[in-house]
């Protein structure tokens, strides 16, 4: 986790409407140029219309008694003084203003900018009953050391009441990198479950049903050859493909924009993942194939509006790339779905989620031609934010992680992880994840936030909040289209450019104390002493993991594997649509291959990728 300082008092003018009120520049450098224009439609470039607000009705004349009403306040507000350390703005950057009114609302159109609950635009969520009919899936993010650790930690959770698995793998294995490698020294098991071959996979999932239970794969780079070992795994157990619930990450935009984990250029990759979308669509129909996320994209410093704006950038190329090959967007689009951040900018973080459901649904109706509802639907799941969290008195992260999973179920998230407090010291000890899951049920069952759908809908601040952030995505969407789309981004060095300058102007907002962070820059304690347990992994995980990759190699049919890794290799050097490189890394998968066998195959074709350097 990236450790932040300290806060400034700065007092901020923001009087009767705020509209004055400006951040200073270096965040206002990091977002493109909006206002009017962003409410406009895209010109040209074949976007859907973004939400224009000509010709919708204009909202009514207060009434004198409320018109007097709000005079009288003005003056008031006006002659009254601000707290000196004001400072009245969210995360990204929009001004804050002291009341907001109907006339914030000025041109919504309550049919076509609201609705109601499981309808187009889906603002008010993706299901008509919401919680009211299935709660959101609690799903723990874990995975330690070596498989068999890992299996025992499930099977706890699943004990008591997590209802969905979600798997982290080491830094190895999300590099495509054997345990025996001399890159993964050090860090075998260290921050995720070691995986390096199906005989893993078999030992991670021992007595869990895969027909029964929903399981998240976060993996990019390799995720094919960790989907490959995880079908061959429920083929072995008799499990039919068309049994299996589940999401696999297979967002490689991201890795370059954010997270910085691939294992090939960015085309090659893009090819890949269209292959494992094409077959998933044919063979495993309830598994979402691919999980676009903001979360690490926000992890590594983004405001909450570039998060928006450059996840569905990349969902549109995910989409345009599959179109590309010619498979059709009514039998992919269903099983699309998102991964979001929920910060700690609680109302910003609410609007978010809104305004999300609604681009996507109308630029899929509207710019795609999608023609099933289901197209439409944005479902996600929803993590609360680690670069929140601090080693400075580390139980206030308990609170912090609280209001953060509150927002993502205030934004009608489907499933949600909550970190634990220790994770920005160590993988979470087994008594912090049991809090974390525990603050999860009493959402869900003791404050009433999911007796009723969407509850916050019509709060003036969080409809313009919502509306303020979704002109904002559109503008940035005209600007990546400008400069020829995602991937001519990521090779410009855009994204990376655009994430630094937000992280830096969140970096000065703390070190001037602009924003208060409790146990961190305010509220210190010198003499504080770690009382929390912390879970340490042992160099003995790295010994343990290379007996078993030698263990496989001795015990496997060596002939059928080679086999197998040529005719993956031969596939790969085949252009894009011939081949099916999922079905051949399938094959790899059942012979036991190692992840680093596989990934070998497919590099002698694809080559490796080193990023620019940005400053």
């Amino acid at each position: 986790m990236a450790m932040r300082t300290t806060r400034r008092t700065r007092r901020a003018a923001a009087r009767t409407t705020a509209t004055h009120a400006r951040r200073p520049a270096p965040r206002a450098a990091a977002r493109p140029a909006g206002g009017a224009a962003a409410a406009t439609r895209a010109s040209g470039n074949g976007r859907a219309p973004s939400p224009a607000r000509a010709g919708s009705p204009p909202p009514a004349a207060p009434s004198p008694a409320l018109a007097a009403q709000r005079l009288a306040w003005e003056k008031r507000y006006a002659q009254a003084k601000e707290r000196p350390d004001l400072y009245p703005f969210t995360i990204s950057g929009i001004p804050i203003k002291p009341l907001y009114t109907a006339d914030d609302l000025a041109g919504m159109d309550l049919g076509r900018d609201l609705g109601f609950p499981g309808e187009y635009p889906y603002t008010r969520g993706v299901h008509s009953t919401m919680y009211r009919g299935r709660m959101f899936t609690m799903r723990q993010f874990s995975g330690f050391a070596t498989p068999r650790e890992s299996n025992e930690r499930y099977h706890r959770l699943l004990g008591a009441g997590q209802t969905g698995l979600s798997i982290a793998f080491d830094n190895p294995t999300i590099m495509g990198y054997d345990s025996d490698h001399p890159k993964a020294h050090g860090e075998v098991g260290k921050c995720g479950v070691a995986v390096d071959s199906l005989r893993d996979m078999e030992v991670l999932l021992d007595g869990i049903d895969p027909g029964r239970i929903s399981t998240s794969m976060t993996i990019n780079g390799p995720a094919s050859i960790m989907f490959g070992f995880y079908l061959a795994n429920a083929e072995k157990r008799g499990v039919r493909f068309a049994d299996l619930r589940g999401t696999l990450q297979n967002d490689i935009l991201k890795e370059y924009i954010a997270q910085k984990c691939w294992c090939f250029p960015p085309r090659p990759s893009l090819r890949i993942i269209v292959d494992l979308i094409a077959f998933a669509t044919r063979h495993v129909p309830q598994w979402n194939p691919i999980s676009i996320s903001g979360y690490h994209i926000r992890e590594a410093g983004s405001t909450a509006a570039q998060e928006l704006a450059f996840t569905l950038a990349d969902g549109f190329t995910y989409v345009e790339a599959c179109l590309e090959r010619g498979l059709d967007i009514d039998a992919f689009a269903p099983r699309l779905s998102f991964f979001w951040n929920s910060h700690l900018d609680f109302f910003e973080e609410i609007a978010k989620l809104r305004a999300a459901r609604r681009i996507w649904a109308r630029h899929m109706r509207e710019r795609y031609r999608a023609k099933k509802k289901e197209s439409w639907l944005m479902r996600f799941h929803t993590q609360t934010a680690g670069c929140s969290l601090w080693d400075k008195q580390p139980e206030n992260n308990i609170v912090r992680t609280a209001f953060e999973a509150l927002a993502g179920v205030l934004g009608g998230t489907q499933s949600l992880h909550t970190n634990s407090m220790d994770e920005t010291i160590a993988l979470p000890s087994d008594k912090a994840v049991k809090i974390a899951l525990r603050t999860q049920q009493i959402i869900a069952h003791e404050l009433g936030v999911t007796e009723t759908i969407d509850p916050l809908a019509g709060s003036y601040y969080v409809e313009s909040l919502t509306s303020t952030l979704e002109q904002q995505a559109e503008a940035y969407f005209r600007q990546i289209d400008g400069m020829g789309g995602v991937v001519a981004g990521i090779e410009r060095g855009f994204f990376q450019r655009e994430i630094g300058r937000a992280a830096y102007q969140y970096q000065q907002e703390m070190e001037k104390k602009q924003r208060v962070i409790v146990g961190v820059n305010e509220y210190l304690e010198p003499d504080e002493k770690l009382e929390i347990p912390i879970l340490y992994i042992p160099e003995a995980v790295e010994d343990e993991q290379k007996r078993a990759i030698a263990e496989v190699k001795r015990t496997r049919d060596n002939k059928a594997c080679t086999a197998a890794l040529k005719a993956l290799t031969a596939a790969a050097r085949k252009p894009a649509g011939e081949a099916n490189l999922m079905e051949r890394i399938l094959d790899c998968a059942r012979a036991y291959a190692t992840e680093g066998e596989i990934r070998g195959a497919m590099r002698e074709v694809f080559g490796d990728y080193v990023e620019s350097a940005e400053f």
